[in-house]
């Protein structure tokens, strides 16, 4: 017997809202925070809006984690998160604030320094929306995310993006935290967000600045750290030591013709000494397979392998891959000697943080091991 024409349309759009359904809470569970827990050494968790009080209520608005010692010193701040596709820079800060514990000094930490980017991933990509990071208590599960902000809190996109600072841009990185800088009170929100997070440095006056980003193995800006010119000396005299423990790394100089970047904007503005650091990312590279959890967690791609053999890519690329436990051990590791590098050139001011592990903890015992079980 032939189904009714009004009878197969009937079920087709049952089946569309069902799946539209699933995927509405599938999108929306995007905008869910995933817990990060408060280590020993948190003192207190604020608001950025705190810094910038218009931000409050929107969802560009992140959590600051301070740990403080009880002696006197100088203060540290890191930001992971300015791009939730970089996954090692955004867990290299979790792991900061749930095991870090400051003795001397301060350390203040963004992990989700965009979070409205945690929220949604980037269009075409064919990104996961989620991964999981098994821990001895259980898997704690994160959002993979996207390099710039949510469109649904920021747009239209212009055709130009021209940043305050009069950097020509696609009208697409108008979104983008790391070209947003030194920001503006009054602009598109990824500048108000820029702009509260140049308040924060204003106000707590951190002597090291330290944004924590990973790059395509095909980017010639990796494994390194980009310092703003005063910052230099001690990214130099870092790389050394780095090197010495068998981590190598390379340093660049922040350009002063490319504006509107963490690196360059925070030292030209403020006192701080500026710097981000690079590591290798297979699941945000052109060159790659499909990008699925397995690509996130391991960094095992085929076809970057093959660009290995023959030379085509700035690091050294085998069956391995880039593990993420490498990629945030290289960001600890970098930031524990660049804190050490600091203090040894300033005894009044030092700061001094026990309890978080570095790169060869991370390869021997995986991220899990540092990250607290789900509660």
């Amino acid at each position: 017997m032939r189904a009714r024409p009004w009878v197969t349309g009937a079920g087709f759009l049952a089946l569309v809202a069902v799946v539209v359904t699933i995927s509405a809470f599938t999108f929306l569970d995007m905008h869910r925070d995933r817990p990060i827990y408060a280590g020993p050494g948190v003192t207190r968790v604020g608001k950025l809006s705190a810094y910038f009080p218009s931000l409050a209520g929107t969802g560009l608005d992140t959590d600051v984690y301070y740990l403080e010692g009880e002696a006197p010193g100088a203060t540290v701040l890191v930001l992971g998160g300015t791009h939730p596709n970089e996954p090692g820079g955004f867990l290299a800060a979790v792991v900061l604030v749930e095991n870090a514990v400051v003795q001397r000094g301060r350390l203040i930490v963004i992990p989700r320094a965009n979070r409205s980017g945690f929220t949604c991933t980037d269009p075409g990509e064919g990104q996961p929306q989620v991964y999981h990071i098994p821990t001895p208590g259980g898997p704690r599960e994160f959002t993979f995310g996207s390099r710039a902000t949510n469109p649904v809190h920021q747009w239209p996109d212009p055709v130009v993006y021209v940043n305050r600072l009069g950097q020509q841009l696609t009208g697409s990185e108008v979104r983008n935290l790391n070209r947003s800088y030194p920001g503006s009170p009054t602009g598109y929100p990824t500048e108000r967000l820029g702009h509260a997070i140049m308040e924060l440095i204003r106000i707590e006056k951190p002597a090291l600045s330290i944004d924590l980003h990973e790059a395509s193995p095909e980017y010639p800006v990796i494994n390194a750290i980009v310092a703003h010119p005063r910052a230099l000396e001690l990214a130099v005299k870092a790389a050394m030591f780095l090197e010495l423990e068998g981590m190598d790394i390379a340093v660049e100089m922040s350009p002063a013709t490319l504006r509107g970047l963490s690196h360059r904007e925070w030292g030209d503005h403020t006192d701080t000494l500026a710097l981000l650091l690079e590591a290798p990312n297979p699941s945000q590279g052109r060159l790659r397979g499909r990008t699925d959890t397995h690509l996130v967690l391991t960094g095992q791609d085929k076809f970057y392998t093959q660009a290995g053999t023959r030379n085509r890519l700035y690091v050294k690329f085998t069956e391995r891959g880039w593990p993420l436990e490498e990629r945030v051990g290289r960001h600890l590791q970098t930031l524990k000697v660049l804190i050490e590098t600091y203090s040894a050139a300033n005894r009044a001011t030092p700061v001094v943080v026990a309890g978080f592990p570095g790169l060869v903890e991370l390869r021997k015992n995986g991220i899990g091991a540092y990250l607290r079980p789900p509660s």
